[in-house]
């Protein structure tokens, strides 16, 4: 199982550390992607990770494969981690290495601008986008003081004041990765213009009532190519899912049920799913 963890996670991540649990009940072996500068140390290039990066993910899937010619690899991406799995799938389409037999991606910002849009007002405003863009001030300041030549591609000052992703990307992303603006950011590195190219079975997991996607993000099912199935439902937050009896034995339906469908295909047993569930 290869994990790819969401904004500001890292192989730590209470989910990342789950589904790797999962896999290795099974007997598998696991591989976390730890995007730039997640893993606890500052990457050393000016670049970091964002949500449409996916030369690193295909970079560690090929050395995977030059390593073991015959694994076969299951896909797990949660969040922003998700989208980047989804937005490599399309981008390669039928030419994605053949040891990557499947794919589910949990809670995904399939629309960027919709979801930038929800973190940056009310009680994701106050709660969830105060709690990432704090750590990831912390991380220009740091790139800054190392490297003073930063100040010519990226706003820091606003970056250092940024409250919102809107002004965050702006300052950050946009510049630094060759992006016109935060909306042109937004735009080019959301994962939906790439489901219908995906030619792995896939599986996306997602709530209606996630505070941090909302349903005007979500991919309409119907529109789905047959690789591809959507399991929507009701209830789960924003990559919870929680399942079991509170508090002695509470798990995630989610990771539980990645695994569920990778299983097959990991063991060489699988096919293409059929149809969408919402």
């Amino acid at each position: 199982m290869l994990v790819l963890h969401g904004l500001e996670g890292s192989s730590s991540s209470h989910y990342v550390v789950g589904l790797t649990r999962q896999a290795l009940t099974r007997g598998w072996r696991a591989v976390t992607l730890n995007f730039r500068s997640c893993s606890g140390e500052l990457n050393r290039l000016r670049s970091f990770y964002h949500s449409g990066h996916t030369a690193d993910l295909d970079e560690v899937v090929r050395l995977i494969v030059g390593r073991e010619p015959t694994v076969r690899i299951g896909a797990v991406g949660v969040s922003l981690g998700g989208n980047v799995l989804l937005k490599w799938l399309g981008e390669w389409g039928a030419a994605v290495p053949s040891a990557v037999v499947g794919a589910v991606a949990i809670s995904v910002p399939f629309d960027l601008a919709h979801c930038a849009e929800a973190l940056d007002r009310g009680f994701c405003r106050l709660v969830y986008a105060s709690n990432f863009l704090g750590t990831m001030r912390d991380k220009i300041r740091l790139k800054a003081a190392r490297d003073p030549g930063l100040g010519e591609i990226v706003d820091v000052p606003l970056a250092l004041r940024a409250r919102t992703f809107t002004e965050y990307d702006r300052a950050v992303t946009a510049p630094l990765n060759g992006f016109a603006d935060e909306r042109d950011y937004w735009t080019r590195a959301s994962s939906t213009p790439y489901l219908g190219r995906i030619r792995r079975p896939t599986l996306l997991v997602s709530a209606l009532d996630d505070p941090i996607v909302p349903p005007s993000a979500l991919p309409d099912p119907a529109e789905l190519p047959p690789w591809v199935r959507a399991e929507f439902l009701r209830r789960g937050g924003h990559a919870a899912f929680l399942e079991g009896r509170w508090p002695w034995r509470v798990e995630s339906w989610a990771e539980r049920r990645a695994v569920e469908f990778l299983s097959g295909l990991v063991a060489g047993e699988g096919a293409a799913p059929q149809g969408s569930v919402c």
